[in-house]
């Protein structure tokens, strides 16, 4: 598998920001990281050459979600705006704890990654779907998703972004919420973004 390096923003904790580095990539985010923390500095380009690398390694059909398997299997059967309830904490999920949502109190600002698995899963077993790492889509950004047909998952036929979900440790509740969408350009990398895998259960 090959992985471009041409750089990506990593964090500056003295000055709390993102900058653009040229040596920045998946090994060099900002911080240290464990190889039990998500994988950051990847851009949608990057997953999509690692899910098929894997699907030929494996023989299984590995690839990213769509944005309407990504909320599914975040709210694991909730209707609120998280799927912890009506709020988070940071004792919950990774994110900017100096920053509110709904009747939440703040909490830690750990300005880096958690360890995998560090917060209770959601009901279906799945762990950090709110924060820590920004997770790509399959999907092209669309305005309007909440018209979309549910039957079609990949709806969007044009448009330059990608979808980006989940929020991360540099986000405000807010953006962590199972609902909120974001989105950048499929080449771009950052230290706050990853990505997750749907595998197929089924051998050929």
């Amino acid at each position: 598998m090959s992985v471009s390096k041409q750089g990506a923003y990593i964090y500056n904790a003295k000055d709390n920001k993102y900058e653009f580095n040229e040596s920045g990539n998946w090994m060099n985010p900002g911080f240290s990281q464990g190889e039990d923390e998500p994988v950051l500095e990847v851009s949608w380009n990057d997953a999509k050459k690692f899910v098929e690398w894997r699907s030929q390694k494996t023989g299984r059909k590995v690839r990213l979600p769509t944005e309407a398997e990504w909320e599914y299997a975040c709210r694991a059967g909730t209707t609120t705006p998280f799927n912890t309830g009506p709020t988070i904490s940071t004792e919950q999920a990774n994110y900017d704890g100096n920053y509110t949502y709904g009747s939440g109190v703040k909490g830690e600002f750990r300005k880096r990654t958690t360890k995998v698995g560090a917060f209770k899963s959601n009901a279906w077993g799945l762990y950090d779907m709110h924060g820590n790492a920004w997770q790509w889509c399959e999907d092209l950004y669309t305005e309007h998703y909440e018209n979309l047909q549910p039957t079609d998952p990949l709806n969007a036929t044009e448009g330059a972004s990608r979808v980006l979900r989940g929020g991360s440790w540099y986000d405000y509740p807010r953006s962590c919420r199972s609902a909120y969408r974001d989105r950048d350009s499929p080449d771009h990398r950052g230290s706050n973004v990853g990505f997750r895998v749907v595998v197929s259960l089924d051998f050929p």
